[in-house]
């Protein structure tokens, strides 16, 4: 038993040391894991410390980037500003007869508001016998005007005194409206304001909707940010932002609005760099400036000052209370909240504005329920502005602007471009466009909108283009036909084909005679060329006056080919067209394509007594600097001798009164002496019309674009366009002024049906340089078979000593 119980403790033993080696083991092995654990952990923060390091190094490395960007920028030029382009201003002189609503289209188009007395810029009062305006400043391209109290008296409808301020002057100018920009660079527009030009009540408005903490933070709101988060997870989406303005500044002026965490995190940083930098009235000024207020076409609508005249078409410090909460209300979503487009949503949340502001005590309650009861008066012109207004006539400004100005000086920011633009001429050129266009295709069973069309008015008296359009629909801005389509022009230059022989008084004269009978023109490498006339018909001898009338091709092609055709272009290029004429007889009935500006310049020669004035779009250009940019030379030049002018605008106005344009005389009440010819191309493809009064000369193309028949003459397509715009117009009469070079009358007299003789007659003028003019018998018969049926010249009472030829003989055989 000893025994046994020695060997158990002796193993007892064992196994204790055995254990407690065993425990040691484990406890050096806890020691070592420990030890790694420790190194680990160590290296985790030795290494997290570097990377925090590294990345605050490279934040404020960033920070110190993006420091350098928003200083650069903000205080350099902050925005690309494009050219601002301006209508004509509307002139008002003693003894001008004045049409009272037209003055008043005027002025509300230029967004003054009629009140009972005019006792404030931007308004005017009307009465039976004066009209009181109060002229805002407004820099025109010779001087500042200032604002001015300005009293017409009237007289039985004309001006009879004018006083501005009280001092008696001559004529006023009404400024011009602005109504487009352009930019090589951007298509941003914004008129930039300085902040003590901005009315209280939209600062405040600014404050109580987008930021009511805006002058107690630094850039961020973390109170804001929180509340629009919970505000977002309780409604399931986005409802709020929680950005201020100096973040929403940041987003608008140096970022995009994509919605990452990245963009956020770096507009927060520049919002707090902002904030370091600058004042709060630096910071509230451009925004001011920089705020997308909304989109016309591919122009941008940037800034309270220019969203001010986009949608009320004033200066921003005439708004009454209620439009400037409209301009803060749509911020929150310019398309959404579009007053054109959706104006009953723009009402409510101009409406939650203004309550805001009450409950801010920014405004009273008078104003308050004043200013919540006003009706939304968004301007007329905005509603045309969008897309674009006068997208056809923009297109001839830069036009104007390439080929008058150096494209150096245009690079500079800034400009102001005034331009020969009738706003109230241009609405009824597009008016008439459109609803002819409508009215043939339905009377000729046309399909709907197959017509284009392409026309322009220009003033005669200095070339300047006072509307334009190149397509049916006012607002669209692609392809400008106006400027740009050639199309054949047809008997639009049988003109110049007569002007070439009266140029020519020793052989021709509005009675000689010419053949209207069939020919056959030899071309070399060519068939034969065998014109027709429109009705089939020959007409045997005719006078030339009558075969410009009546728009005879075959005896515009006799007296062509007698003439020369190189005579012919030689006429052409002379008054004012500058392309390639190929030397071919089919030119001479207008197998020569040109755009509607091309014949403008053409007919402009005749029209403005013989003078080649250049067409123009714009009357100057400012530099930044209120500086005028030189413009290349636009000299007028005398090209036809008034005598010659003379006749062939009396045989243009004797086609308006009994030749292919007599038609057009239905829409007139009073006879302006309107001048004018038609034109008609093979196949009736192409309509033309060009004619013109004392005033204005008109130039309308009417066709299809893909060179289609239209079935249409010059007489039934455009000149219905051509006679619905004139009609409109403030018309003078054409008066033809002889100056002495030109005989008192001719008077030929044709028998009537019973052979009466002398009791009918015909009055043409005759140069006094023609062949001398003698009595002649009613009854004498004269060479060559023709007898006249009596014609005699009642301007003298004696014959002249010593003719072998009588005047007829000479005058049918001279040639």
């Amino acid at each position: 038993i000893a025994k046994t119980t020695a060997k158990v403790t002796k193993r007892s033993s064992k196994k204790s040391k055995v254990t407690t080696n065993k425990a040691k083991g484990s406890s050096n092995k806890a020691k070592g894991s420990s030890k790694v654990t420790r190194f680990f952990i160590s290296q985790f923060k030795f290494w997290v410390l570097r990377l925090c390091i590294i990345f605050a190094i490279a934040l404020l490395g960033y920070t110190v980037y993006l420091d350098s960007k928003i200083r650069e920028k903000f205080e350099g030029q902050k925005w690309a500003l494009p050219a601002h382009v301006y209508t004509r201003p509307l002139e008002l002189y003693i003894g001008q007869q004045l049409d009272v609503t037209l003055l008043r289209d005027e002025l509300n188009e230029l967004g003054y508001v009629a009140r009972t007395n005019a006792d404030r810029v931007g308004s005017y009062y009307f009465s039976e016998s004066k009209i009181d305006i109060y002229q805002r400043e407004f820099r025109f391209w010779d001087g500042l005007q200032k604002a001015q109290l300005t009293t017409l008296e009237l007289n039985q409808g004309r001006i009879e005194s004018i006083k501005t301020s009280g001092e008696e002057t001559e004529i006023i100018r009404l400024e011009g409206r602005l109504f487009g920009s352009v930019s090589s660079l951007t298509h941003e527009d914004r008129d930039l304001l300085k902040l003590e030009e901005v009315p209280q009540h939209l600062v405040d408005a600014l404050i109580a909707i987008e930021d009511q903490q805006f002058y107690s933070h630094f850039g961020i709101n973390p109170l804001g940010i929180i509340r629009a988060l919970y505000s977002n997870i309780t409604a399931g989406r986005v409802v709020g932002g929680g950005s201020t303005l100096t973040q929403q500044l940041v987003k608008n002026y140096y970022l995009s609005s994509e919605q990452t965490i990245e963009r956020k995190a770096k507009e927060a940083i520049m919002a707090i760099l902002l904030e370091l930098h600058y004042s709060k009235e630096e910071i509230l000024q451009a925004y001011i400036n920089e705020i997308h207020l909304s989109q016309a076409g591919n122009r941008a609508i940037h800034g309270f000052g220019l969203g001010s005249q986009y949608f009320y078409g004033r200066p921003l410090d005439e708004l009454d209370l209620s439009d400037l909460a409209l301009l803060v209300g749509i911020i929150k979503g310019t398309s959404y909240y579009n007053p054109i487009r959706n104006p009953e949503r723009a009402l409510d949340r101009r409406n939650l504005v203004l309550k805001i502001m009450l409950e801010q005590q920014s405004i009273t309650d008078q104003e308050y329920a004043q200013a919540i009861a006003a009706d939304i008066n968004i301007s007329p012109n905005a509603v045309r502005a969008a897309p674009l207004s006068y997208p056809t006539f923009m297109g001839f400004v830069r036009e104007n602007l390439k080929d008058q100005y150096k494209q150096e000086d245009l690079r500079n920011d800034g400009l102001q471009i005034y331009t020969t633009l009738d706003p109230r001429i241009q609405n009824i050129l597009e008016q008439s466009a459109s609803e002819e266009l409508t009215n043939i295709e339905k009377s000729r069973s046309i399909p709907a909108n197959t017509l284009q069309v392409a026309a322009t008015v220009i003033r005669t008296d200095n070339g300047e283009v006072v509307a334009m359009v190149g397509d049916r629909k006012s607002s669209f801005s692609g392809f400008n036909r106006a400027i740009n389509s050639s199309r054949p022009v047809g008997s639009l230059l049988k003109p110049f084909v007569y002007l070439t022989a009266l140029e020519n008084p020793q052989s021709y004269s509005l009675a000689t005679p010419i053949k209207d009978q069939a020919i056959v023109v030899s071309q070399q490498g060519s068939p034969d060329w065998q014109p027709q006339n429109y009705d089939g018909n020959e007409h045997g001898q005719v006078m030339l006056i009558d075969a410009l009338a009546n728009s005879y091709n075959l005896a515009t092609v006799q007296l062509g080919m007698d003439l020369g055709v190189g005579n012919v272009i030689s006429t052409i290029n002379r008054l004012g067209h500058e392309g390639q004429i190929p030397e071919l007889p089919s030119m001479l009935l207008g197998a020569v394509p040109m755009t509607v500006m091309d014949v403008g310049q053409l007919y402009l020669s005749l029209a403005s007594g013989g003078f080649k004035t250049p067409i123009k779009g714009i009357r100057s250009v400012l530099s930044n600097e209120y500086e005028p940019l030189n413009r290349y030379s636009l000299n007028i030049e005398q090209v036809v001798e008034p005598e010659f002018t003379y006749l062939i605008n009396y045989a243009l106005q004797d086609v308006v009164r009994n030749g292919t344009a007599r038609s057009v005389l239905n829409r007139f009440r009073y006879d302006y002496g309107l001048a004018g010819k038609t034109g008609t191309t093979d196949d009736y493809r192409d309509s033309w019309f060009a004619g013109f009064s004392g005033n204005y000369l008109t130039v309308v193309w009417v066709g299809r674009d893909d060179n289609q028949s239209t079935g249409l003459t010059g007489a039934s397509g455009a000149a219905k366009v051509w006679s619905k715009t004139m009609a409109a117009l403030p018309l003078q009469r054409l008066e033809l002024n002889d100056q002495g070079f030109i005989t008192p009358q001719l008077i030929v007299y044709t028998a009537n049906e019973t052979d009466l003789p002398c009791t009918s007659s015909r009055q043409l003028p005759v140069l006094n340089s023609s062949l001398p003019l003698e009595n002649l018998d009613c009854n004498q018969v004269l060479p060559d078979g023709i007898n006249t049926n009596n014609a005699r010249e009642l301007n003298n009472n004696e014959s002249p000593p010593n003719k072998k030829k009588s005047f007829w003989q000479r005058l049918f055989n001279r040639r």
